[in-house]
Formats: structure tokens, C-alpha cells, sequence
């Protein structure tokens, strides 16, 4: 029994090594998968000698404390509403799950969200068939190619929460506020051709990067195909969309800073849209259109979007009224020691739509620490919302509703 464990364990010991790769080797075999990179030095790798099987399991958890204080607009008094909610203890992430890749060509990523639930509880499943660099089909449920805040990954952005201009609801007239779509796409099910290509020959390559395809348009919250046919345009209501980078300094990694990742530049121009048929309960067709700007230079990270969307009613609903909805945001961070960020960010979104007056603008700052050693990071952000330029004190009051005037939050985070 003692022989035959030794030949087990040689034969093992011969067809996997474990790699406990510098994170700055991780663009090598990276496959940005959303949550960590798999040829980083969080936990370990299983990898063949030739390199064409990786296997790494991980872990992603986030401990958040937040405090939310809220105008005395939409309170009723009456019934004990206070303007503190939404406050506590929180745990928006605990994923467990595994990457890797097969056969040298053939990528994959199964994330399970335990904080989460319904639907959302599966964060990611998918595929990824490299025919080569240039060309790539992907097919399972992952990051639509819709602005740079949601495509960075996850827990590498510079700020614990994602700008709010792209996860808050827009406001329509009251009669229609049963359709209130956001400006950000997130996870959805579907399929994407995408790839990088290089424009020269040069150590630092111009690089061209693409993504298109197709998705339910439902969001992460439905794993189920329940879409049909559009009775206005007689195509499939479905998510079409799209992105276009280019990459002037080589590969841009999706981070929005790394205390491992001090030297170097990198940088990125994007342009993305997307037309979501049907969407928002077979109500809407909503299109967007988006222009991102993202720039690692040594201890800098420069980040800056604006995004569009253009809302229409299906005939059915027998609404000719159209609404445009607008936002961007700009943000700055930098490492003032190796393991402490310093960050700033203006957010700006016209959430009552271009017809009417008024807008909000959503200055935050934050300060990451980065616990050596454990891969601990600690995030303390603060969040003030303000209000613009409205034509009445009802409108004013209407434009921030559900969104907390004051917003502070420490949040803690732990990958493996």
C-alpha cells in the first residue's frame, strides 16, 4: 500500500505543480473573470507542466458597516418613519468558486454569491473558447460590455460602492413609475464574441479590443429564458450590445488600483452601447450609449465615463412620450504610501430625464488600506448627495428619493 501511495503521489506531483505566481505576472494568463486574477499569489493555482490545465478555487468575502441618513422628503411622521435607514451591518459579497482553463483554449468561471438570493445567489457561469488572442466566444451568464465601473473586478475598484448615476432607478411622470429602468446593464445570460488584437509589433503594443453579442436583457436576477419576440421590430427581445477599447501602453488590467501593482502605464479609451428590447416587463425599448476613459500610471489611477440612455414605449402601451437620461462620473486615486490609497470621485446624473430642470451631483472620497501579507483590504468611504438646479421644491424633493443624502460606510475584505 506504502509503493502504491509513492507512485500516486509522484504521478500527481508530475501532472500538477502548484503556482504561487507574483500578481504582477497576472495579465500572462489572467482571464479577468470578474473576481480575481488566477495566476495571482491569493491562495494557490493547480497547473499542469504545460501550462494548458489551471485549476484555482477562491474565496471573496465583503464585511461592510454603512450609515445612511435620508431628507425628511417622502417620510411620513406619522407612521415613524425615520431619516436614518438602511444602516448597520452588511455582507454584500461571500462568493465561493473556481477558475481555470482546459486544453489551453477553453476558459471557465462558476461563482456562487451565498449573500445573494433568488437568482442572483449563481453571480457567474460561463465558458470562453479561444480560437485564438484575437477571437473569443463566450457563452453563459457574466459582465455585459457596458461601462468600466461594472467591468472592473470585483473588489478592485477604487471606491466600495459603484457609482450611484449607474445603479440608481430613474424618475419618470408618476403614472409610468411602474418602468424605472437604471443606466448600468450588470450580469445577464447570453453569448459574446470578443477579443484583443494587436496594431503593431512594438514592446508595448497598440492594442484593439471588442466585444459584441447578445443577452436576455433581464439582468442577474432571472437564470430562466423568458423572453419572446418583439411586436414592434419582429426580432428577438433581447440585449444587443457592444464595446470598443483601445490600448495605446499594452494590456489594461480591469483594476482601479493594487498595492502590488505600483510601476508601470497603462491605458484605455472605450466607446459601448447596447438596445435592450422589450425590456422593464415588455414596456420599453431602451437604448444606451456610453465613452470611458481609464489610465494606470505607476501610483495614479484616473478613471472617467459619461453614459446616455434613451427610453421609448412599446405600441402597446400607447405612450408616445420618449425620455433621455444622462450621467458621468470622474474619479482619482493614489497610493500615498505602498499599501494606503487615497481616492475622490464627482458623480453627476440627470435622473428626471432632459425635459425637465434639475440634476444631482454625488461627490465622494475614499481611503483604502491594503493589510500586507493577508490580503486584507479596508475601505472607508463617504458619499454626499446634492440637489441642482430644480424648477420646484417638489421636483427638487422628488430627484433624490430613495438615495440617502448622506452615505458613510467601512468596509472590510478578505481573497483567497
Amino acid at each position: 500500500m506504502k509503493r502504491i501511495a509513492l507512485v500516486l503521489i509522484i504521478f500527481h506531483s508530475s501532472l500538477f505543480t502548484l503556482n504561487f505566481a507574483l500578481a504582477q505576472d497576472s495579465l500572462n494568463i489572467d482571464m479577468e473573470n470578474g473576481v480575481l486574477g488566477i495566476a495571482d499569489d491569493r491562495g494557490f493555482t493547480l497547473q499542469s507542466k504545460n501550462g494548458k490545465f489551471v485549476f484555482k478555487p477562491y474565496l471573496f468575502l465583503q464585511t461592510r458597516g454603512q450609515f445612511n441618513y435620508y431628507d425628511d422628503e417622502g417620510l411620513d411622521k406619522a407612521y415613524n418613519q425615520d431619516n436614518v435607514a438602511n444602516s448597520g451591518f452588511a455582507i454584500p459579497y461571500a462568493i465561493l468558486g473556481f477558475t481555470g482553463k482546459t486544453f489551453g483554449r477553453l476558459d471557465y468561471n462558476l461563482s456562487i454569491n451565498a449573500a445573494a438570493k433568488g437568482a442572483d445567489i449563481l453571480q457567474q457561469a460561463w465558458v470562453d473558447y479561444r480560437i485564438n488572442p484575437a477571437a473569443r466566444f463566450r457563452v453563459g451568464k457574466f459582465k455585459t460590455p457596458f461601462t468600466h465601473a461594472y467591468l472592473t473586478t470585483l473588489g478592485e475598484t477604487l471606491f466600495p460602492i459603484l457609482p450611484s448615476s449607474l445603479t440608481t432607478s430613474t424618475i419618470m411622470p408618476h403614472v409610468l413609475n411602474a418602468v424605472t429602468p437604471n443606466i448600468g446593464t450588470g450580469f445577464d445570460i447570453g453569448v459574446e464574441f470578443h477579443g484583443v488584437a494587436k496594431l503593431n509589433k512594438k514592446p508595448n503594443s497598440w492594442l484593439m479590443g471588442y466585444d459584441v453579442g447578445l443577452w436576455n436583457g433581464s439582468g442577474s436576477s432571472i437564470n430562466a429564458a423568458t423572453k419572446t419576440l418583439s411586436d414592434d421590430w419582429h426580432i428577438p427581445a433581447l440585449l444587443y450590445a457592444g464595446r470598443l477599447t483601445f490600448m495605446p501602453w499594452g494590456q489594461m488590467p480591469a483594476t482601479q488600483g493594487n498595492a502590488k501593482m505600483l510601476h508601470g502605464r497603462h491605458m484605455l479609451f472605450g466607446v459601448s452601447g447596447g438596445l435592450n428590447v422589450e425590456s422593464e416587463s415588455e414596456s420599453t425599448n431602451d437604448a444606451r450609449l456610453g465613452a470611458e476613459f481609464s489610465m494606470l500610471l505607476n501610483r495614479w489611477y484616473v478613471g472617467a465615463e459619461a453614459y446616455w440612455m434613451h427610453v421609448s414605449f412599446t405600441k402597446r402601451q400607447k405612450i408616445d412620450d420618449t425620455f433621455n437620461y444622462w450621467g458621468a462620473y470622474a474619479q482619482v486615486g493614489y497610493f500615498v504610501t505602498p499599501t494606503v490609497q487615497l481616492g475622490v470621485r464627482y458623480d453627476f446624473m440627470d435622473r428626471n430625464g432632459t425635459t425637465k430642470d434639475g440634476f444631482l451631483n454625488m461627490p465622494a472620497v475614499v481611503c483604502n488600506y491594503y493589510i500586507p501579507k493577508v490580503h486584507l483590504k479596508l475601505s472607508a468611504m463617504y458619499q454626499f448627495t446634492g440637489r441642482y438646479g430644480h424648477q420646484t421644491q417638489l421636483d427638487r424633493d422628488n430627484d433624490d428619493l430613495g438615495i440617502s443624502t448622506h452615505h458613510a460606510s467601512v468596509q472590510l475584505q478578505f481573497s483567497f
